[in-house]
């Protein structure tokens, strides 16, 4: 039977963050993942899963030597995010306003997936185990048995990094809240007549918002929101077809563009009621699935993983069992209020964007009005969203 100090189910983006985190605290890790990212090459196309990385996300990633490896002509900057429902009810967040360089940066996910598997391949303490399901996990006082198929792995700590369906929160009993969103969100690759904007936008339509995320050269990915069967009729139109209906549904700023890639997805929201049980944590989309609307998704789960690293460091620092009960519940104090907080403010933002009550209407336009002439609150929001405190 194989021994490490912490086995991770799943190895994307959270998962392998996660295991690079830990190795770096000189714990030894096994990550088990079905499948090991494509590998990239130059001249292909840009994926349609792409991320709103923070600038906290950002510095964890190069603290982990991941983005370093990052081709750069696939990152795209950008210093400005502008949010409106109209012409005259419009705020923008810039990132000078908060003495910074950017506010983040659009990325493939894939990209990011890749950069850090280079990292988990190359350190001596990481085992990467590809093709391989967990079918149980059997915990006692003093540690975990981790079995798939082929193997048994003892453990001191099991992290579920597998997903919004994680199957590891269910062999942990652990249940969830949430619900389906009536509308799905359609992400729609196109190239672009302007060259590579500085600014992410969204607009509130009383369909659904629509959003617009730069990336590198003369490329960007819009966000669709439609209802859910609405989105399934423009999935099956030609890129032709589509690119009509962005320029009749897009405002006029997007100007000429062509859809060149499409797919699309169910908005759901889904919370873990507890992060953690025995020796099992969840983190990522296993621990929240978060509505889109803000790109705060995988930024929610690399600060688990920097709180969950933090509390680690801190008991080995201290001399202090890493793995014991009072040190894991850390984890859940430390992120479950504040992940709750995020999703309820999504939330709260797409039931008051989505109602077309023209009373509610003036009362979010007259905040969009305002919030553009109250620098201190919207510089608070923006150092929070950024991950600056």
């Amino acid at each position: 039977m194989n021994r490490v100090d912490c086995v991770i189910v799943g190895g994307g983006m959270v998962g392998a963050a996660s295991a690079l985190s830990l190795a770096q605290l000189g714990l030894k890790v096994t990550v088990i993942e079905r499948s090991s990212p494509k590998r990239f090459t130059h001249d292909e196309p840009f994926d349609l899963r792409v991320s709103a990385i923070s600038v906290a996300s950002e510095q964890l990633l190069a603290n982990l030597g991941a983005w370093q490896l990052i081709d750069k002509s696939r990152i795209c900057p950008y210093q400005r995010l502008g949010v409106s429902e109209s012409d005259l009810a419009y705020t923008e967040f810039n990132a000078a306003s908060i003495k910074q360089s950017h506010l983040g940066n659009i990325v493939e996910n894939r990209q990011i997936q890749l950069a850090l598997w280079q990292q988990c391949e190359a350190h001596q303490n990481i085992e990467l185990i590809v093709g391989e399901e967990v079918q149980s996990i059997e915990q006692s006082e003093t540690h975990a048995i981790v079995s798939t198929a082929d193997l048994k792995i003892e453990t001191k700590l099991v992290l579920a990094a597998d997903g919004g369906n994680s199957f590891v929160r269910k062999l942990a009993g652990i249940g969830t809240t949430g619900w389906n969103y009536d509308q799905s969100a359609m992400l729609i690759n196109v190239t672009t007549e302007l060259e590579q904007q500085d600014i992410t936008w969204q607009q509130f339509t009383p369909t659904g918002p629509l959003a617009m995320l730069p990336m590198s050269g003369q490329n960007a990915s819009l966000v669709w929101y439609q209802q859910r069967e609405e989105i399934k009729r423009l999935a099956g139109l030609s890129n032709e077809e589509l690119t009509q209906l962005i320029h009749q549904h897009f405002p006029e700023k997007l100007g000429r563009v062509n859809a060149v890639d499409k797919g699309y997805f169910p908005l759901t929201r889904r919370h873990a009621n507890q992060y953690r049980a025995g020796r099992i944590l969840l983190l990522g989309d296993a621990a929240h699935s978060i509505n889109p609307l803000a790109g705060q998704g995988v930024n929610l789960g690399f600060k688990d993983v920097s709180a969950l690293a933090q509390i680690i460091a801190t008991a080995i620092a201290e001399g202090t069992n890493w793995h014991e009960e009072k040190t894991l519940r850390q984890y859940q104090a430390a992120r479950r209020t504040d992940n709750l907080m995020m999703m309820s403010a999504m939330d709260a933002l797409y039931a008051t964007f989505s109602n077309n009550s023209p009373i509610l209407k003036v009362i979010r336009n007259v905040g969009l009005f305002a919030a553009q002439r109250t620098p201190v609150l919207k510089n608070k929001v923006l150092e929070y969203a950024c991950g600056l405190n």
